[in-house]
């Protein structure tokens, strides 16, 4: 945990650095209108981060949570016009990405399939049916009690900022307090021992997979209700943002290490370089290219040459080739 917490410390610094040069050199940067769409953009990508988290630590990996957003999405938007009341539909959302992850979860614990391939062949198999289900087509004259789920505009980011506020406190404080919390570490630092002192490792591994597409599930609403219209194309490169946070704050794809206030300060930093590319002068094409330089300092200050990291670098393949 050392190391974690010196990594968080580093990706603070990071965040503190970057806020000072744009105070001096952008000082529009911040801007109410900015930071609060920089905050909006940001919570659905947190959520999904949460539930990575802990299949990262697990030593595990899912690279279809960008089709699995697209879809619950879709899921939220159709069902609400077809009449169905707004938190039903946001209900049935986060349902729907629990049962995806809870396949995801149960091809890697109970058949041992690695979670690279099964999360691959997931991730391509759901963007192509919802591709094929939608013809491409957009979710459009949505009901008026969607929209920002029945409250005003202002309402919203308030209550959504309380509810991803009290997720995200009750996901770090359970991680390390919670018995099932010790058990996703356990499993993750060394799954043999676990298994000998009493632990259904398997077990775990489906659950937080399952975690995983229910929060999924809810950023995808969270996302959906801001928009008079849902793209059947959302989420395309979401697994890079949400697996670079979780790295970057800390979390060892070797699994065993990592923690949820390290992957809200990963969120932050790599949410800010886009904007902030833009408050220079910079081109926005620069962003994936400073991304990816703060990953590998992040994977370096772990050791790249640990075989886990291969995982990492796969998905990252993976994503860009979707993107």
């Amino acid at each position: 945990m050392v190391k974690t917490h010196r990594r968080e410390m580093s990706v603070a610094s990071a965040i503190t650095a970057l806020a000072l040069v744009l105070a001096v050199a952008a000082p529009g940067y911040f801007s109410g209108e900015n930071l609060g769409d920089l905050f909006m953009a940001s919570l659905p990508v947190l959520l999904v981060a949460i539930g990575m988290t802990l299949v990262v630590v697990t030593g595990e990996i899912d690279i279809s949570v960008g089709s699995t957003f697209a879809i619950c999405g879709v899921a939220a938007g159709i069902l609400s016009k077809s009449g169905v009341p707004v938190w039903l539909a946001s209900a049935a959302a986060c349902l729907l990405g629990a049962v995806f992850g809870s396949l995801n979860g149960a091809l890697v614990a109970y058949l041992g399939i690695p979670s690279i391939v099964v999360t691959l062949a997931t991730m391509t198999a759901l963007r192509d049916g919802l591709r094929w289900a939608t013809e491409g087509a957009w979710v459009q004259d949505l009901p008026p009690a969607f929209q920002w789920l029945g409250l005003t505009q202002t309402e919203f980011p308030f209550v959504a900022a309380i509810v991803t506020v009290m997720l995200t406190s009750a996901f770090a404080w359970g991680l390390g307090h919670v018995a099932a919390g010790r058990a996703i570490y356990a499993t993750g630092s060394n799954p043999r021992a676990a298994r000998l002192a009493g632990l259904n490792t398997s077990a775990v591994k489906w659950m937080v997979f399952t975690v995983l597409g229910a929060l999924t599930g809810l950023a995808a609403v969270l996302n959906a209700v801001r928009f008079n219209q849902i793209p059947s194309n959302a989420g395309i490169g979401l697994e890079m943002k949400v697996i670079a946070s979780v790295v970057v704050g800390g979390a060892s794809v070797a699994g065993g290490t990592g923690r949820v206030m390290g992957t809200v300060l990963g969120v932050v930093l790599l949410a800010a370089v886009g904007p902030a590319l833009t408050f220079l002068g910079v081109s926005a094409y620069w962003e994936r290219a400073i991304q990816g330089g703060i990953i590998l300092v992040a994977i370096a200050a772990e050791g790249i040459r640990h075989p886990a990291y291969r995982r990492l670098a796969s998905a990252a393949a993976s994503a860009r080739a979707q993107a």
